[in-house]
């Protein structure tokens, strides 16, 4: 999700410059704002995901439902959201869930201020705090309009950046402690998509964890479907249903019929409460 998806062409170019089950838990010790909250269990999806662009059409939904994916991620919001989301309705929604798909809300928030590229809206140190709130209200407003209930996750899509400009990276941490810490309150659980590299790095290795992402979903296109063998970060760290792993990107695939370009997920995470 480089750029992510502010459009799918404009993705991989950034880059390349720079089964089902309902549990309780999945990082629940990491976020630290929900222990004055009694939450709805966790619905968790253990599986192949995929995430693309645009949300496919009810009808491709029901031909590719039963092949090699039991989860979708869709994209509620975000003012960095890339595509035109027609078919992102709470029918869409309500009707997909019906056929047995589970979905992953994912939202595209502001993007660091040290960031190559431009974004219809950025992160900046005065800002960040109340930018995060903001747009954790309006992404809990979206997910909710489309039928994804209390106890659902949200995703926090953040492209790659330079972690090492400290300045920068400060910025995005109190933005997305604010974001989380928000969500949480709504009783929205917190999720974050980033590079192993870059994003999720930052967050998996920050010394204060504090109102960060309880559930992290990391982009490293090693073509393993694996939350486990590949993953870069403390092996304590994300346990008990928290992680995903993006792991094949742009992969034009053909099913009952229909063709959609999709990135490939390994998914042992909060996947969205629906019906």
């Amino acid at each position: 999700m480089a750029e992510h998806r502010q459009s799918k062409k404009r993705r991989y170019i950034t880059w390349a410059v720079a089964g089902a089950a309902v549990v309780a838990g999945g990082g629940i010790a990491a976020q630290t704002s929900m222990a004055a909250t009694t939450w709805p269990a966790q619905n968790t999806y253990t599986g192949r995901a995929f995430d693309t662009c645009a949300a496919p059409s009810l009808s491709a939904m029901k031909a590719w439902h039963g092949g090699l994916y039991g989860a979708a991620a869709v994209y509620v919001g975000g003012k960095n959201r890339g595509c035109a989301q027609a078919n992102l309705t709470a029918s869409w929604v309500k009707s997909v869930s019906t056929v047995g798909w589970k979905l992953i809300p994912l939202y595209v928030g502001a993007q660091p201020p040290c960031q190559t590229g431009s974004s219809p809206e950025k992160i900046s140190a005065s800002t960040a705090t109340s930018l995060g709130a903001s747009d954790a209200n309006d992404a809990v407003a979206k997910a909710s309009a489309l039928g994804m209930k209390a106890g659902s996750p949200i995703y926090l899509d953040m492209e790659s950046y330079d972690v090492t400009n400290t300045s920068c990276n400060n910025a995005v941490l109190a933005y997305v402690r604010s974001f989380s810490k928000t969500l949480r309150a709504k009783t929205y659980r917190s999720g974050y998509y980033g590079f192993t590299s870059s994003s999720a790095k930052a967050i998996a290795n920050a010394t204060d964890k504090t109102d960060l992402p309880g559930n992290l979903w990391y982009a490293l296109w090693d073509k393993q479907n694996t939350t486990t063998t590949d993953w870069p970060f403390g092996s304590a760290q994300y346990t008990g249903h928290s992680r995903a792993h993006q792991y094949i990107v742009n992969s034009k695939e053909t099913r009952g019929g229909y063709t959609i370009t999709v990135d490939r997920d390994a998914w042992d995470a909060p996947v969205a409460i629906t019906g």
